[in-house]
């Protein structure tokens, strides 16, 4: 992963999820934070309050330990620092369901609206007074509240049902907050608990965001109408967030060290009791089991309060099982382009040219052809091509244009390194593991992108010329780009390595290039020596694409406030498409071959046709509880996770295909021989006009019979309930065969689509 200054270049660039690190020891002692879970119900009577009990627990194995957090509605709990000993002692005290290990976790527009075809649409969603009593809560680096993207003219007073704060600290007071921004927590104690005190001369102890991560998701969520944004004149137009008329609440949890399982958990913990709408986290979850992982558990809670949780799959694509978050209850969001490009030439002495990307705009180069180097040829380190810090040899490069390799540290960083070696210009290069996926960046020099391919061929060039020459052109914006969207190659893929039954990603939705707010602490690049300060940047990653999903789920609540976050989920998938306009399936651009449901889960988000989707999948907490007993799962991991007491039926067969999932997963084993047999069964709920569905299944599957019972269900009136089963009969396939199909219900008005992915392991 390309990495600089750790933290806060992995955001900038986009590359904004990185999986869960192993869990942190604190620096000081062999002292580290422990997140406690508590059996509430099991508090002895002489204990006044719950806090009390947690409290004298806690002294009972420690007499210096204190609580960092207490929590009542993502967990029955607290955390607090421990030795592993101590952890110990109290796990095994009656009335403690788990003692488990803090985990560190890290971060993972004005074509979009357009693009979803949200412009043309504006009649089709509410009027603004119910649009304007969503909240967005954001979790994420805070929030630069002076940029135009939060300005809060023409909306009405802020909700009544709003119980949130607007929190005062450095650079920060609760002035800082309007009509839009209506709450702005900060969350650092289990940071510091873990590394020390915030240094405050490089991040404001207080919900500012120092980084632009938190502002970019917050205004792509649901930034106001800002006309003439740009980044240095790329992407101009009027910048919009997807619910403009929304409200946001940032809660800072994200720090140059990362996001801390305590600090998470406390943030979301107060976004339930400040009545939020939906939670958008652009924050990386690993692969952990669901009653171990944070932000599973807190999304559970949120999940039961009514609360559409959104996630980013991840950036480790496009390798198979990198997904995170991909918890049944929390929508996983993968990512696509746009039909916009920042093209920049590559020119060379032989007459040839290549197309790159750029979002480079400054001084130009010198109108003629220049002295070309390959930065493997001017250093002295064995990984010199990479143009890593003080690897370039000054004698070497002065003057020229430099080809450097993708790879290890930051793409802008790269430039940066040309530069102070006397370089005038850098062509950078993908290697296999990027491919020809191209993602524009704001150069501190004269730079473009190219793909894989095409840098291959200019090293050919390079080594076979004696006095190679090069010039780049730089070509603006252009939009209309086709195919798009294709898959990006960095999103995160399936198969779900949790549970394999359950289809991730849920969908996909723009998530590369995307321009959106910023902070006015930090440069587009975020290095340290870039001087610049820009209103909008534009960035790439699952880190852009969750907050769209996050904004399309708040007005999907506007226009349809009794709807669960999974009837939201499902509208949003079930009209997802996965095939262009020309009927050509979509692409994924790792492969340059058509993508599948391991890439883009249920497709590209359609937000008008979700707004009106006629049947849904709908599900309860008590069915994801018969999910958890599916799974096998122990009455502590349940109540873990439920936070009361709950015994799976002795009686009642489980079946993890029982879950009402707008998806199929489908799962044979390859080395049993004959014919294996799967069923999953559904309910459809009817929210559109009355009508009779048909079902159809394409394509034909190879190895696999699936059929369908009934194959009509007729809805007569508005929330009934219609049930129905399909069965996957497979025959034996070599291990590793992936087959893809959907299946659709139609009525002739409303087409309710599913992805179905089937595997033999």
């Amino acid at each position: 992963m390309e990495m600089v200054k750790c933290f806060m270049i992995v955001l900038i660039l986009g590359l904004c999820h990185v999986s869960m690190a192993a869990p942190l020891e604190e620096k000081k002692s062999s002292r580290k934070t422990y997140i406690v879970h508590m059996a509430k119900s099991e508090m002895p009577p002489s204990f006044q309050h719950h806090t009390h009990w947690y409290d004298s627990s806690l002294k009972s194995v420690s007499g210096s330990a204190a609580m960092l957090y207490t929590y009542d509605n993502v967990i029955h709990g607290f955390s607090t620092q421990l030795t592993d000993e101590e952890a110990e002692q109290l796990e095994s005290q009656p009335g403690i369901l788990a003692v488990l290990p803090e985990v560190r976790y890290e971060l993972h527009t004005t074509r979009t609206p357009e693009f979803l075809g949200l412009s043309q649409a504006a009649a089709l969603f509410p009027e603004s007074e119910s649009a304007s009593e969503v909240v967005i809560g954001v979790l994420d680096t805070g929030v630069w509240p002076e940029s135009k993207s939060f300005a809060d003219t023409g909306l009405g007073p802020i909700p009544s049902s709003w119980k949130g704060a607007c929190e005062s600290g450095t650079n920060f007071t609760s002035a800082n907050c309007n009509k839009k921004l209506i709450g702005a927590r900060y969350f650092a104690k289990g940071y510091e608990a873990a590394l020390g005190a915030i240094d405050e001369t490089k991040e404001s102890r207080s919900p500012r965001d120092d980084d632009g991560h938190g502002t970019h998701t917050a205004s792509t969520a649901a930034g106001s109408v800002v006309e003439g944004a740009s980044l240095f004149g790329y992407a101009q137009g009027t910048a919009r967030g997807m619910a403009t008329r929304a409200r946001v609440a940032v809660y800072k949890v994200c720090w140059i060290g990362g996001c801390f399982s305590s600090d998470i958990l406390a943030a979301m913990e107060k976004a339930i009791d400040d009545n939020v709408n939906v939670l958008s986290m652009s924050l990386g979850g690993g692969m952990s089991d669901y009653y171990r992982d944070s932000v599973a558990i807190g999304s559970f809670a949120a999940m039961e309060k009514g609360i559409l949780v959104s996630c980013s799959a991840g950036n480790a694509g496009p390798a198979p099982y990198s997904l995170s978050n991909v918890a049944p209850w929390i929508t996983t969001v993968g990512a696509g382009t746009l039909d916009r490009d920042f093209p920049a030439f590559v020119s060379l002495g032989n007459g040839k040219n290549f197309s790159g990307v750029s979002l480079y705009r400054g001084s130009p180069l010198p109108g003629k052809m220049l002295p070309f180097v390959y930065a493997g040829n001017a250093s002295n380190a064995t990984n010199g091509n990479l143009c890593m810090m003080d690897t370039l040899i000054p004698e070497k490069v002065a003057g020229k244009i430099v080809l450097c390799d993708r790879g290890m540290n930051a793409r802008v960083q790269k430039g940066a390194v040309v530069k102070a070696a006397g370089g005038i210009g850098m062509v950078l290069s993908n290697t296999a593991a990027n491919g020809e996926e191209l993602v524009a960046d704001a150069h501190l020099l004269p730079a473009t992108a190219v793909g894989q391919k095409s840098g291959d061929a200019i090293r050919d060039y390079l080594f076979s010329n004696p006095n190679p020459t090069v010039t780049i052109l730089f070509e603006g914006t252009k939009v209309g780009i086709e195919p798009s969207p294709v898959v990006a190659a960095f999103s995160s893929r399936g198969p779900n390595s949790i549970t394999s039954e359950i289809l991730k990603p849920d969908m996909i939705a723009p998530g590369v290039n995307i321009l959106a707010g910023w902070s006015g602490a930090v440069g587009p690049t975020g290095l340290a020596t870039d001087t610049r300060r820009v209103d909008f940047n534009i960035i790439s990653g699952t880190s852009m694409s969750c907050p769209h999903v996050s904004g399309l789920a708040g007005l999907l609540k506007a226009a349809h406030p009794d709807w669960s976050p999974a009837a939201i989920r499902s509208a949003l998938m079930t009209t997802a498409y996965t095939e262009y306009k020309n009927k050509q399936k979509m692409q994924d651009v790792a492969t340059g071959k058509p993508s599948t449901p391991f890439d883009h889960g249920a497709g590209h988000v359609d937000p008008v046709s979700a707004l009106n989707p006629g049947l849904v999948y709908d599900l309860t907490a008590e069915d994801y509880l018969g999910f958890l007993c599916a799974l096998n799962y122990t009455e502590f991991q349940i109540r873990s996770l439920a936070r009361r007491n709950f015994s799976c039926d002795a009686s009642k067969r489980y079946r993890v295909t029982d879950l009402n999932y707008p998806s199929f997963a489908v799962n044979f084993d390859s080395v049993m021989g004959g014919s294996n047999v799967v069923k999953h069964t559904r309910t459809l709920t009817n929210v559109g006009s009355p009508g009779t569905y048909k079902v159809s299944v394409s394509p034909e599957t190879p190895g696999v019979k699936i059929s369908v019972e009934p194959q009509t269900l007729s809805f007569s009136q508005a929330n009934e309930k219609k049930s129905y089963t399909v069965t996957f009969s497979g025959s034996s396939q070599p291990t590793g065969t992936n087959v893809f199909a959907r299946l659709e219900w139609s009525d002739g008005k409303y087409t309710v689509s599913s992805p179905i992915a089937i595997s033999w392991t």
